[in-house]
């Protein structure tokens, strides 16, 4: 039966309800059995209150349904119908189930602690005893076993005497600038190390130049060749070894730079340890950073007009003007200019002053050959600054004649060279010439007018700035000499190479005419090509030969300290031929 019949029943009139007594109760039953199957909860039913099993909302029906009982007495009928239990309907929950309490336990056990237990027990005993002499009596004075009158006698006689001449001593000047050594004296030269590049030495090339950076410890050496041949387009290389380093293998360099052309020249930076400068056979200079290895070229001249045609024999760095913690490169080369370089932008050396040697503008001083028709340039080989005077230099050149040279010379240069710089003329003074080319030159350290020149005619020259004539010329070889240099500490010693595979010392001092010291550096008489010496150890001295190797000498304290009165004796032999 439908809800809306049940509705009907339950507002017809009470007149009407026994007849459709049967009717309501299977309504009841009906309305009760379809409620126990959807609502899955709970239910309670009872015959004489069906109406409650209906809707919350149904308040009316309820109402209706009690008031039809109470009717249903007041007519005679039988009493209230008796309650009915029905049994429990429920349907299992699986929620409860699913979500169920989870639970873990857990335990940790730490490792088990160690200990120990020690002890120790000392027991220090020492015994000391000092037993000193009786004291003497204050006035008590020990007898002197010296007190006869013939003593007192001869003490009061010489008295005026030692007086008189510990007076003398004491104005006298004998032993100014004497210092009293307690070293003991070294009679040796020895050789501390062996150093080469074996695939430098493989192709045959010769260490060209050697440099010491400026704290001493590291020596660079350039690889070329200085011989005959075509060898401009060779590969070379630049190597340096750190002698301080712990472990250090002579035939392994601490760096090593490859270079597309042979390098002529090198000169460590003033104060940049790892910065050097080199010249190259193809004209070109540059500047190296050897604590980059893998991109070592801070700056290069580049191959442009101002770029020299020809090989770079020596650079040097110079401290600017207005600026003398900046420093510029100066290069010489056998083109007869001398170029100034200075680093501008990401790796260029710009040009900033120029000199050229023209064969017209050479001072007519001394009686030089007569150049070739057509010939205007002056090949230059060698460069030296003065101590004294930083625009003072003196030049070495092709034809054998030094010159004298300055950097604040105003007279253009005969040349047709094209440069992006007026170049200037430097010559101010020539000197008589050696028997062939000037290989090298050297300023002394201690003398504002001296200066030492070598040549291909094997003779060492001793100059004065004040003359043309040499003051002294030496012959040390039969053949060509490549290298001298004046000792950074000694102001009469100083060292030449020569292409008999030597290196000689000269101490002026101890004699003039022949070396002190003869250093063979060549077994086969290989030409020794290069040679500096170390300005801050000064015990040391670099040499470069044709076999691709460098040794590095250790001089004795007769080449490193310096005698009493010598530099005195230095300034008598310039002043004494200068008259």
């Amino acid at each position: 039966m439908s809800w809306r019949s049940l509705t009907n029943l339950k507002t017809a009139p009470v007149a009407s309800r026994p007849q459709s007594s049967a009717l309501e109760a299977r309504g009841r039953r009906s309305r009760w059995s379809a409620t126990a199957r959807e609502g899955g909860a709970v239910a309670m039913a009872t015959r004489a209150q069906p109406w409650p099993l209906c809707s919350a909302g149904s308040a009316g029906a309820v109402a209706l349904a009690t008031s039809g009982a109470a009717s249903a007495e007041g007519l005679g009928r039988p009493g209230p119908l008796r309650d009915e239990t029905l049994g429990v309907a429920s349907v299992p929950s699986q929620w409860r189930g699913v979500q169920g309490i989870r639970g873990e336990t857990k335990s940790c056990q730490t490792a088990s602690i160690a200990t120990a237990e020690a002890c120790v027990q000392t027991q220090k005993h020492a015994d000391a005893e000092v037993q000193t002499e009786a004291p003497v009596p204050a006035g008590v004075l020990p007898g002197s076993q010296h007190d006869s009158p013939r003593l007192a006698a001869f003490l009061r006689r010489v008295e005026a005497m030692v007086i008189r001449e510990l007076s003398k001593n004491w104005h006298s000047h004998a032993f100014d600038g004497f210092e009293v050594n307690w070293t003991e004296q070294q009679q040796t030269v020895t050789c501390l190390h062996t150093l080469g590049y074996p695939p430098a030495q493989g192709q045959g090339l010769h260490v060209t130049s050697v440099s010491w950076n400026t704290t001493g410890s590291v020596v660079a050496c350039a690889y070329g060749r200085l011989d005959d041949g075509d060898w401009s387009t060779l590969r070379s290389f630049v190597c340096a070894w750190n002698l301080d380093r712990r472990g250090l293998n002579p035939r392994q360099p601490s760096v090593v730079v490859e270079v597309p052309s042979a390098v002529m020249s090198l000169a460590f930076h003033p104060t940049q340890p790892s910065h050097i400068a080199g010249g190259l056979y193809s004209g070109e200079v540059l500047v190296w950073d050897m604590s980059r290895p893998e991109d070592p070229v801070l700056w290069r001249t580049g191959l442009t007009d101002d770029t020299h045609t020809d090989p770079v024999y020596q650079v040097v760095w110079l401290p600017e003007r207005h600026h003398s913690h900046r420093f510029q490169v100066l290069s010489v080369a056998a083109d007869g200019k001398v170029l100034l370089w200075q680093a501008v932008g990401a790796a260029q050396l710009q040009l900033t002053q120029g000199f050229a040697l023209a064969v017209q503008q050479l001072p007519r001083n001394t009686q030089l050959r007569k150049p070739h028709r057509g010939e205007t340039e002056v090949g230059a080989t060698a460069v030296a600054f003065s101590s004294f005077d930083p625009s003072l230099f003196v030049l070495g050149t092709e034809g054998g004649f030094p010159l004298k040279c300055s950097l604040a010379a105003e007279e253009a240069a005969l040349t047709r060279t094209p440069a992006s710089v007026p170049l200037r003329a430097p010559a101010q003074f020539t000197f008589s010439p050696h028997g062939g080319p000037v290989y090298s030159v050297s300023c002394s350290p201690f003398h504002r007018n001296l200066f030492l020149s070598a040549g291909t005619d094997g003779h060492v020259h001793l100059y004065s700035l004040l003359q043309a004539q040499p003051l002294t010329s030496l012959q040390l070889s039969h053949k060509y000499l490549f290298a001298v240099r004046w000792s950074p500490v000694r102001p009469l010693v100083f060292a030449a190479a020569s292409g008999q595979g030597d290196v000689q010392l000269f101490d002026l001092q101890k004699s003039s005419q022949k070396p002190t010291v003869l250093i063979k550096q060549t077994q086969d008489e290989s030409p020794v090509y290069c040679l500096e010496f170390n300005r801050q150890q000064t015990q040391l001295l670099a040499a470069g030969d044709a076999k691709g190797t460098v040794k590095v000498w250790q001089l004795s304290t007769e080449f490193t300290e310096q005698g009493p009165r010598e530099t005195e004796d230095l300034d008598q032999l310039a002043a004494e031929v200068a008259i």
